[in-house]
């Protein structure tokens, strides 16, 4: 007969705890940007350059087209980024960050690496990257797609009032 398994042992108990200190960081941070976190991390694809369109974006985040759409508007209006045809496909969107736009991603990983570096002082700067590296390789290899993934952290959030 096994032992019962304590709570602080559970690794799912210890994810929804991290992802829901992470979350409301998170939000404090993003605050003031349309969109959120989810602008954010619009404007961070734009900025990498690997995925470019608005539908690949849309795609890599897990976000709807049109939510995206919305996304888009939000964070045009506020002159971050700009949407020019995509020369390789006149049908498609290039999502370029705008000079404030880029100023305001500095901005805005400056206040998020502050924010992470709190939540992870528990541990060692090498074990942070460690974590970090061990986590983005769970992240992109788990064989699911964004959308389940933004569920998922919208549940844990949702849950958050318990």
């Amino acid at each position: 007969m096994t032992t019962p398994q304590r709570v602080d042992a559970d690794l799912g108990w210890a994810l929804g705890r991290v992802t829901r200190a992470h979350l409301h960081t998170a939000q404090e941070v993003v605050s003031g940007l349309p969109g959120g976190p989810r602008g954010y991390q619009v404007l961070a694809a734009a900025n990498d350059g690997e995925v470019s369109t608005q539908l690949a974006i849309a795609r890599m985040l897990g976000v709807d087209r049109t939510v995206m759409t919305y996304l888009l508007d939000e964070l045009e209006g506020a002159g971050l980024v700009e949407r020019r045809p995509d020369p390789a496909d006149r049908r498609a969107r290039r999502i370029v960050l705008t000079a404030a736009g880029r100023e305001r991603l500095c901005e805005l990983d400056r206040r998020l690496r502050e924010a992470e570096e709190r939540l992870l002082a528990p541990l060692e700067p090498a074990e942070r990257d460690t974590l970090r590296e061990l986590l983005r390789r769970l992240a992109t290899g788990t064989g699911h797609d964004g959308a389940s993934a933004c569920r998922v952290a919208e549940e844990i959030s949702a849950a958050d009032g318990c």
